[in-house]
């Protein structure tokens, strides 16, 4: 038979019902996620690109589909979003990163790339959770582009009005 609790609050009702733990008890701890070769892997979504993120323990190199990263993305801006989440965490060029990019435009596959590198780092060391999280690298970005709608040039622009 289960074990009744009686609540005296409404803090302590919400608690109960969520099942999260009391002021007196811990938080539920992580566990890492790695496969048989010490690899972590998450997947990494923004507008139309998904990008397949494998992170593994090495001297920091970049790889994205088959091309070091500062081939594949020229502009510094992109190589800077996909190194955010290594240095937020204090790991910059301690993980070797290798990843598949499909859909989308070069922005949005670097904003995918960093959004599985930070799922990826958690996997591999769950304590970074909530500094990844605080900076905002672990929430997909939702937004994505309207679709066009019928007697309009794009989604929302009319044709040229033209009186004569």
């Amino acid at each position: 038979m289960s074990e009744q609790t009686t609540a005296t609050s409404l803090a302590e009702l919400k608690n109960l019902v969520a099942g999260t733990p009391a002021a007196g008890e811990a938080a539920p701890v992580r566990e890492a996620k790695r496969d048989q070769f010490g690899r972590a892997y998450a997947t990494g979504r923004r507008k139309d690109a998904v990008a397949r993120v494998w992170v593994k323990p090495g001297k920091g190199t970049v790889e994205i589909n088959g091309k070091p990263a500062s081939r594949y993305f020229a502009r510094p801006v992109l190589r800077m979003l996909i190194t955010q989440p290594f240095l937020v965490a204090d790991r910059y060029q301690q993980f070797d990163v290798y990843c598949t990019v499909t859909g989308g435009g070069l922005s949005g596959q670097a904003g995918a790339v960093r959004h599985g590198i930070s799922r990826a780092l958690t996997n591999y060391e769950p304590e970074l959770r909530g500094i990844l999280k605080k900076a905002g690298f672990l929430t997909r970005d939702p937004r994505v582009v309207e679709r066009k709608k019928y007697g309009k040039a794009k989604a929302r622009r009319s044709f040229q009005f033209s009186k004569r």
